[in-house]
């Protein structure tokens, strides 16, 4: 879950407020013990929850942002108090609100108290189309009662009339299961989910997992003719599709976008995405483009202890976006040459400001 991005499920036209998605996360705890998971033979892991009384101090600020994701390292449906968060978040005239999941411990009951909540959106995590694949990859799950659980919440909202919660399916390629990924279009269709959403496995943290990514970090297309057969498949069953790309490509903001969203730890800290703060001891490992690095985990504030303007504004984190900032203007202006062919050369021949360090050795920083 922790390696998803949800901020672009949006459906809806943009509100133009000013923060476009803010990741909250409720609980580093799962019950899973997912292989492709940062967790996995992780020497420290501090599995919590965010206090509800922490949760209502950022209730005030919401009013700013489109969408709230209560999603962060862990399963979302651990947090006792997460129909409550939902009431919260939605208020009156809140964002939309949602999360992803494992489906572990979902039954009629609780999809019946996340159908009264009024939650928007539910993301429901595979890692195959088959119960011995995504078992095999994501420990501990449960492939038919993930597909059970999904019948349960279209029966309900079929017999309610409703169109919400929206579903969805999250899939993350590997090597083990990316040709399994036709079959579980198919699946999709069969089942009521009529969106899912590929991804890549971005944060890498062993060798295992290293093998196991399908994309590549040279101009080398991998599994070109996989992809041709997943898009022809999604267009024949009418399935919305969204897939990463699996060669590096310039992007001038990640997908994350550090410019509109931001993720807040269980601690409150206030961090640019779920990537830059693992609830691992700092400094935490990663694998970029198959070399090894150690990086400090990002926090520019505790928003439990300050307010979200002081955090927002202070010199650090304006620095922060300004990277992104720099490079956005630069890939506009190269692109807005087209016309001038020889000043697009000369303009494509400088290469775009440095992201900020941290996010130099992250695979979102290659389009990925």
């Amino acid at each position: 879950m922790k390696w998803l991005n949800y901020f672009r499920f949006s459906r809806q036209k943009p509100k133009h407020k000013p923060y476009s998605a803010w990741q909250i996360e409720l609980t580093t705890r799962c019950p899973l013990k997912c292989r492709m998971c940062i967790r996995d033979r992780a020497k420290e892991w501090h599995g919590n929850d965010m206090n509800i009384d922490n949760f209502k101090k950022l209730i005030p600020y919401l009013k700013d942002v489109e969408t709230i994701i209560l999603e962060g390292w862990g399963e979302s449906l651990l947090h006792k108090n997460l129909i409550e968060a939902i009431h919260l978040v939605k208020g009156e005239g809140g964002p939309r609100v949602g999360f992803v999941t494992s489906g572990k411990g979902l039954n009629e009951d609780s999809i019946t108290e996340l159908i009264n909540a009024k939650v928007d959106f539910i993301g429901f995590s595979f890692a195959g189309a088959t119960d011995w694949t995504h078992d095999s990859i994501r420990v501990n799950s449960d492939f038919k009662m993930l597909i059970d659980a999904i019948l349960s919440f279209n029966e309900i909202k079929a017999s309610r009339k409703l169109d919400a919660p929206r579903l969805h399916i999250v899939y993350l390629m590997l090597k083990e299961n990316i040709f399994e990924v036709p079959m579980l279009l198919g699946i999709s269709k069969a089942i009521g989910i009529e969106e899912v959403v590929l991804i890549n496995l971005i944060h890498v943290t062993n060798r295992w997992q290293d093998e196991q990514k399908v994309f590549t970090c040279t101009e080398k297309e991998s599994y070109e003719e996989v992809m041709k057969e997943v898009v022809m498949k999604a267009q024949e069953l009418k399935i919305k599709l969204r897939l990463p790309s699996l060669s590096p490509k310039d992007v001038p903001v990640c997908e994350e976008n550090p410019l509109r969203n931001l993720y807040i730890s269980i601690e409150g800290e206030v961090s640019p995405c779920v990537y830059l703060y693992p609830p691992i001891p700092s400094p935490f490992k990663r694998i970029f483009c198959e070399n090894e690095y150690h990086i400090e985990k990002v926090s520019f504030g505790n928003i439990f202890k300050e307010t979200f303007d002081t955090i927002w504004n202070n010199k650090k984190y304006s620095e922060f976006r300004k990277c992104f900032m720099l490079r956005k203007r630069r890939f506009e202006e190269i692109y807005s040459y087209h016309w001038d062919i020889e000043r697009l050369k000369r303009l494509r021949m400088s290469p775009l400001p440095e992201p900020p360090e941290h996010c130099k050795t992250c695979h979102k920083m290659l389009g990925l």
